[in-house]
């Protein structure tokens, strides 16, 4: 058979009944025994068809062998039947089970000739399937089983964590009420400075009414507040400043004294109110390359703005205008990369501590740009260290005027390279070197090129300047300098000039 029909039914041929019928039985044959143990019915062929073997009959003797010649029964010749060869096993098969003399059981039956009428045969037995379909059934069997309890597990777990009501979203937690931030963070650094911090409005006294804004702290409870020179000179004479703090209270202030070469600027609350809380005040000699910085201040009119940083240099020379062009300052410098911007001036540097280590002073620009008419931070700002404003702004709360440090020697201020030149005339034809002054003592002249002050290389006349100022007027400091191509040291005394005419 074809193995397209495989585990179906075959039709049988259209000219055969579906059903072979029941031949007569002759009176003198006798009862016919079953066929042997293993062997199936075999149905008649031809006109004398005979009646298959009954279940019920009793085990016959073996056939003969030969199954395609069949003698006829007693009462008469059976009609000949012409058959097909048969395959060799299915003729040893048939041989098996042959007939005996006695004519019955009939002779398995023939296949007929192409295209004569032939009775019905029975399809064979479908060849057994293999039994893969049973694994698969136990495999989805198993999946189904694992999935079945897991999903009994989830619906247990909800319905307990819901308490029978009968929903299984799970809702985000609220913030504790009790949550507070971590002192040293720069959250809570901000939030314990951010009240301390005013933003300064100035403005001239000319018909204009030209003037800016810039950022200052606050350094006592009697109302004094400390800023850049730079951001108050426009109202210096006959203008107005105002001080607005971070709850948005403002105050009218009046200045009690500036300093331009350093810089520095200390204003007074025309009606302080009570209850100020002054800023702590580091030291900015123990600042460490790498320090975390936070600045706050009003970059371009922003108002209590923060920034952070790390200190990235420390004693860088730099100096900067008062922005009138009359004045220049000087400092050695804190250098941070926070941002600093137009408006960050007189502000804040502060430490990780809260601590303030610097006033926020210049920036390094590479210029406006872009159309821009005041250039941005390129995260180059220097601030002025604490511990030499907080001399200067003693002084002025003390006396209104700034005090100086000084050597008594002019110094070539347009050169850089290898030193501070001392020049070999002063400004107007006054000695470059004045007579008993602190250089005079210390046995410097003119032509005399200072290489460190303090233990700093010195490279340039501003750069001196920057290192006598840290100093206070008295100190002794050992100064090395080169004459006629040998190197020598000395220690100076320094002097002291008062005010900044």
């Amino acid at each position: 058979m074809s193995t397209e029909n495989e585990g179906k039914a075959v039709q049988g041929d259209p000219a055969a009944p579906s059903v072979p019928p029941t031949p007569p039985v002759p009176p003198s044959a006798p009862p016919a025994p079953t066929e042997a143990p293993g062997a199936g019915p075999a149905p008649a062929s031809g006109p004398s068809a005979a009646r298959p073997a009954d279940a019920a009959h009793p085990t016959g003797p073996a056939h003969p062998a030969h199954a395609n010649a069949q003698e006829a029964p007693a009462t008469g010749e059976a009609p000949t039947v012409h058959a097909a060869p048969m395959a060799p096993e299915t003729h040893a098969a048939h041989a098996a089970h042959a007939a005996p003399a006695g004519g019955w059981p009939p002779p398995p039956p023939a296949v007929p000739s192409w295209g004569a009428q032939h009775a019905h045969v029975p399809p064979a037995p479908a060849a057994p399937r293999k039994r893969t379909g049973g694994l698969v059934a136990a495999v989805l069997a198993a999946a189904l089983l694992a999935g079945g309890i897991g999903g009994g597990i989830g619906y247990w777990a909800a319905e307990r964590g819901d308490n029978g009501a009968g929903s299984t979203t799970v809702s985000s937690g609220e913030a504790p009420a009790s949550f507070k931030r971590d002192p040293g963070t720069v959250a809570a650094v901000a939030a314990q400075a951010l009240p301390s911090v005013v933003t300064i409005q100035a403005k001239s006294g000319g018909s204009q009414g030209e003037g800016g804004t810039g950022t200052g702290f606050v350094y006592d409870q009697e109302g004094h507040i400390v800023t850049n020179n730079h951001v108050v000179a426009s109202a210096a004479d006959g203008g107005t400043l105002s001080v607005t703090f971070s709850d948005g209270k403002s105050y009218d202030a009046e200045v009690v004294g500036r300093a331009e070469g350093y810089d520095v600027a200390v204003l007074k609350l025309t009606n302080a109110p009570k209850g100020l809380k002054p800023l702590p005040l580091g030291n900015s000699d123990k600042v460490a390359v790498g320090d975390s910085t936070i600045a706050i201040g009003a970059p371009f009119g922003l108002s209590n703005t923060v920034t952070t940083g790390i200190i990235s240099a420390k004693n860088r020379p730099v100096a900067s205008g008062d922005g009138s062009g009359a004045s220049n300052s000087y400092m050695s410098a804190l250098q941070t990369d926070a941002s600093i911007n137009p408006g960050n001036s007189g502000g804040p540097l502060l430490d990780a501590s809260g601590a303030v280590i610097g006033i926020n002073s210049a920036i390094q620009s590479a210029g406006s740009g872009f159309g821009q008419s005041q250039a941005g931070s390129i995260g180059l700002g220097f601030a002025i260290p604490v511990n030499q404003a907080k001399n200067v702004a003693q002084q002025l709360i003390r006396t209104g005027k700034p005090v100086y440090p000084v050597i008594g020697a002019t110094v070539n201020m347009n050169e850089k390279g290898e030193g501070a030149e001392i020049a070999a005339r002063g400004t107007g034809g006054t000695p470059s070197v004045t007579p008993n002054g602190p250089a005079a003592k210390a046995g410097l002249k003119p032509g005399d090129v200072i290489t460190a002050f303090g233990g700093h290389q010195i490279d340039s006349g501003p750069s001196l300047i920057s290192e006598i100022w840290t100093h206070k007027p008295g100190d002794s400091v050992e100064i090395a300098y080169e004459r006629d191509g040998r190197t020598a040291t000395t220690t100076v005394v320094l002097g002291e000039r008062t005010g900044d005419s």
